[in-house]
């Protein structure tokens, strides 16, 4: 067998793994939902023998259809191409080995990934100048904590401003609106704790992308 052929045989190998893995993701969290494929073809306007076959492996969805299900399921795309990891009990992380999450206003540093999800997720943000969280003000169910490291964060909470040098805190019910911009020349960093009531997988994504 020449190389081209190799190749070819490779390729056509990765995209059977991706669907399958595709359609496992789709029938986990379907079940999870407790939903049937009758009741999430209704939500997501696609027909019982589409999900089937996607969920069987047997086809790859295109990126509208993984839309409508990531809609239907209010799920980030990305979900469906995540790999299981087994859980940690302990994560031991060097400096610049973290995962990161770079978004339009500055990038920020995941400090648990890998352990399992119990109500708080720590953060290290780097805000550019200007950067804000938008028009809209910010609401969930939880509790939030943020240590300034550098530069200069102010966060409005109600009618309530609260300016942040290094080494200030604020922790508050996140349920109360509230919004955040960097109010410093330059960049700003912090220690961001968000404390969701539910596992609001999307929250960190939400929050940097206004």
């Amino acid at each position: 067998m020449n190389e081209k052929n190799k190749r070819r045989i490779s390729k056509k190998q990765d995209a059977s793994l991706a669907s399958e893995r595709v359609g496992q993701q789709l029938h986990t969290m379907r079940k999870a939902r407790r939903l049937s494929i009758r009741a999430l073809a209704e939500l997501s306007g696609l027909s019982v023998n589409t999900l089937s076959l996607i969920e069987n492996g047997k086809t790859s969805p295109s990126v509208s259809t993984l839309h409508q299900l990531a809609q239907s399921l209010d799920v980030p795309i990305t979900t469906f191409f995540e790999l299981e990891h087994p859980k940690k009990k302990i994560v031991y992380q060097r400096a610049g080995e973290r995962q990161q999450l770079v978004f339009s206003q500055g990038q920020m540093e995941n400090l648990s990934a890998g352990m399992p999800k119990m109500g708080s997720e720590p953060f290290i943000t780097r805000l550019e100048p200007k950067a804000n969280s938008g028009l809209t003000a910010i609401v969930y169910a939880g509790r939030e904590f943020i240590y300034c490291l550098e530069g200069e964060i102010t966060y409005t909470i109600e009618d309530e401003v609260y300016l942040l040098a290094p080494g200030d805190s604020l922790i508050f019910d996140a349920y109360t609106p509230h919004s955040w911009r960097n109010t410093a020349c330059g960049n700003s960093s912090a220690l961001l704790v968000l404390c969701p009531v539910d596992s609001a997988g999307d929250l960190p994504e939400r929050y940097f992308m206004p």
